[in-house]
Parts: structure tokens; sequence; C-alpha cells
């Protein structure tokens, strides 16, 4: 592989790291899936020869403990408070809507939407309101969960790299 292909393949890790770090708080991005392609890339560089098959799979395992995570939190964050189907399609919605609104709309959106979705669905605010907090707890957590599993997984590459 040429000089200048390596480069570009290295440019092309790190974007997808940094990218996927950023994705683990921002809800629409694929965050720990990009995090291990970039990983993935930075492993193949070298054909592999720092980076192998048992960290790799390691760093799969932990990509998939991210995403069931994420998925866990916001499920049992709703289910505790006793939250309707149409909290959840809610608090998907406002998630999606409020990256149009910058970091503030990343956090409020999903709660408003939760909330409505729950007021829709039962007709009672107080239920809404306290579902609202917990599905938006939830998604919280869970993109914290991701946040540390996706820098854990970086450190895990990194010393494999380096030892």
């Amino acid at each position: 592989m040429s000089g200048n292909a390596v480069y570009l393949l290295w440019a092309l890790s790190a974007i997808l790291v940094l990218v996927g770090l950023a994705g683990t708080i921002l809800p629409a991005l694929p965050g720990v899936p990009f995090v291990f392609g970039g990983l993935l890339i930075a492993a193949w560089i070298d054909n592999f020869q720092r980076i192998g098959w048992p960290t790799l799979t390691i760093l799969a395992v932990l990509t998939a403990l991210a995403i069931a995570a994420d998925l866990l939190a916001t499920v049992v964050g709703a289910k505790r408070a006793g939250a309707s189907k149409l909290a959840l399609v809610g608090a998907a919605i406002g998630s999606i809507v409020g990256l149009f609104f910058g970091l503030v709309g990343i956090f409020v959106f999903p709660f408003v939407g939760a909330v409505i979705g729950e007021f829709i669905a039962r007709g009672q605010l107080s239920q809404a309101g306290k579902v609202g907090f917990a599905t938006w707890l939830g998604l919280l957590l869970g993109a914290l969960a991701k946040l540390a599993l996706a820098l854990t997984m970086v450190g895990v590459f990194v010393i494999a790299y380096f030892i």
C-alpha cells in the first residue's frame, strides 16, 4: 500500500471514530458502529499485524453491549414509569426533531415527545410528565453507557496496538 493510501485510511479511521464518539450522544448517528468501523479500518491498514482477531472480537462484543445498553436503558426507563407505546414513539420522534435545534434540542425534544405521546395515549398530564422524565433519563443513561463503552473500545485498541 502506498504512503498516501495509508494516510488516507488513517484519516478515514480517525474521522469514523470521532464521528462515532459524537454519535454516542447524538441519537441519529450510529455512534458505536462507526467507532468499530474506524477501528476495524485501522487494524486492516497493517493487515491485522498489531490488532488481531482476539482484539477485534472484544471490540465487536463491546459494540453489541453498547447497542443493547442503549436500547435497554431507554425501554427500562420508560417501562418503570408505565410508558405507553406512543410515549416511546414520541421520544423517538423528539430525538430526531431535536437534532435540528442543537444541543438543547437533543436533550429537550425527546422529553417533550414522550410527554406528548403519553398525554395522547392516556390524557393525564401528571403521568405524561413522569413518563417523559423517565424516558429522558433512560435516553441519557443509555447515551452515557454508549459513550463509556465506545471510549473503552478506543482504549482496548490503543493498548493492543502499542503492546
